[in-house]
């Protein structure tokens, strides 16, 4: 009886090893196949679901391009089957909605069509920028939505050193001609762009956007310091309830009543004297404003909030503008090509805006701009204008906004002095 038992433990070991390979592998198999199974439905759930602009793309295709010179929609539309009433449709959209006339060269388009001979195209999309599109579903009616691509913004700093101009400095250090004209509009109220010395430095801390990790456009500058002449100006950037402006480390608004300049970049080529050698007349006489050299046709900008009093020929400062700003400022701008639309006496005018554009008409030897500074009624030298600030940090923000300062002055510091563009930091 005891041999018998002891003959049987093998055989049921065995047959338990048999049960455990043939259920484990069935196990096996089975738990094989269901990833199987779940893997295949998964692709094939991620080819349904595959899209573009939310279109889903089953059983069609995608052709990109962009707009040739002159080319319309029309011509676009009808090499893809799209009917002529439907593009006669798409032309009475709304301009609100889809305007064809701002459609512009070079920009890009898609059209998703059919996956066959004809190509018959379901859906247009155009986009003006790398951010945004516009998408028109081609069908018995069009319908039109706006969307845009997710954004990233990226934080960048920047530092150079002026050698010969503002411009060379920034795009030598790794920057972009706009961030050139957004550093100039900061300090538009506090530095003489055209009274630059060798040696003056800054440091930027900006944004830009990027979307598929492609450059789509400035952000804005969050702080930067500009050392003119041996002095620091800091620039911070804060928004009181009223929109974002400039304070400077006390708090006091960069935002002066005036502009330093009515021209974006150009030079001086004569200044304010109560003698000078006439160009023309060749004799000496006053020169009671400065004359700012720059191409014709280059944009004038009041300096100013104001009133148009003079808008016309003015003898030999040929056609000027002259603007009374209140009670005691009045500007003047001498020997202008033209004047901008609108531009007329009574108008008013804000500050920044374009009045007119630069000439040489009166008695002018060349292109330039004759610009003319008045308190009270007398000349006065414009270089030499301090106008008070704009309204500095309230005393609720003071804060909030000193905060924000010993920030981004801790941040500027970081900035190393080499012009180049340093990081960049997704935010």
């Amino acid at each position: 009886m005891r041999n018998r038992f002891w003959l049987s433990v093998p055989v049921l070991l065995l047959l338990a090893a048999t049960a455990y390979v043939y259920f484990g592998s069935y196990t096996s198999i089975k738990r094989n196949l269901a990833a199987e199974i779940t893997d295949k439905d998964t692709k094939t759930s991620l080819k349904v679901s595959k899209s573009l602009f939310g279109i889903p793309l089953m059983n069609k295709e995608v052709f990109k391009a962009s707009f040739e010179p002159n080319q319309s929609l029309g011509e676009v539309l009808t090499e893809f089957n799209v009917s002529p009433a439907t593009i006669a449709q798409i032309g009475h959209l709304p301009k609100d909605t889809f305007d064809v006339r701002k459609l512009q060269a070079n920009k890009p388009y898609t059209i998703i069509h059919a996956k066959d001979s004809l190509r018959t195209a379901h859906s247009f999309i155009y986009q003006p920028n790398p951010i945004d599109y516009v998408v028109l579903t081609l069908g018995d009616s069009v319908e039109v939505w706006h969307g845009h691509h997710p954004v990233d913004t990226l934080e960048r700093e920047i530092s150079g050193t002026i050698q010969s101009s503002l411009y060379n400095a920034i795009l030598e250090s790794g920057g972009t001609p706009i961030l050139v004209s957004e550093l100039a509009d900061v300090y538009a109220w506090a530095i003489d762009f055209f009274g630059l010395q060798g040696g003056d430095c800054f440091k930027v801390v900006y944004t830009t956007h990027a979307v598929e990790g492609k450059e789509a456009g400035f952000g804005e500058i969050k702080g930067a310091s500009f050392t003119h002449m041996g002095k620091e100006i800091l620039a911070i950037a804060y928004d009181q309830g009223e929109g974002k402006e400039y304070f400077d480390e006390e708090g006091n608004s960069l935002r002066k009543t005036f502009l330093k300049a009515p021209l974006r970049f150009s030079r001086i080529s004569s200044r304010f004297s109560y003698s000078r050698m006439h160009p023309v007349l060749k004799y000496r006489r006053p020169h009671l404003g400065v004359d700012y050299a720059a191409p014709k046709g280059t944009h004038v900008q009041s300096v100013g909030d104001g009133v148009v009093i003079k808008a016309g020929w003015a003898g030999g400062a040929g056609r000027m503008i002259k603007i009374r700003h209140n009670a005691n400022y009045t500007t003047a701008y001498l020997h202008l090509n033209g004047f901008a639309k609108g531009i007329r006496v009574g108008a008013t005018v804000e500050q920044g805006q374009l009045i007119g554009y630069v000439g040489s008409t009166g008695l002018s030897t060349g292109p330039h701009l004759d610009f003319r500074f008045y308190k009270n009624g007398v000349p006065i030298d414009p270089l030499k204008v301090d106008p008070p600030s704009s309204e500095p940090i309230k005393e609720e923000h003071k804060a909030a906004y000193f905060s924000c300062r010993d920030k981004m002055i801790q941040r500027l510091a970081q900035v190393r002095e080499a012009g180049q563009v340093l990081a960049m930091r997704q935010k």
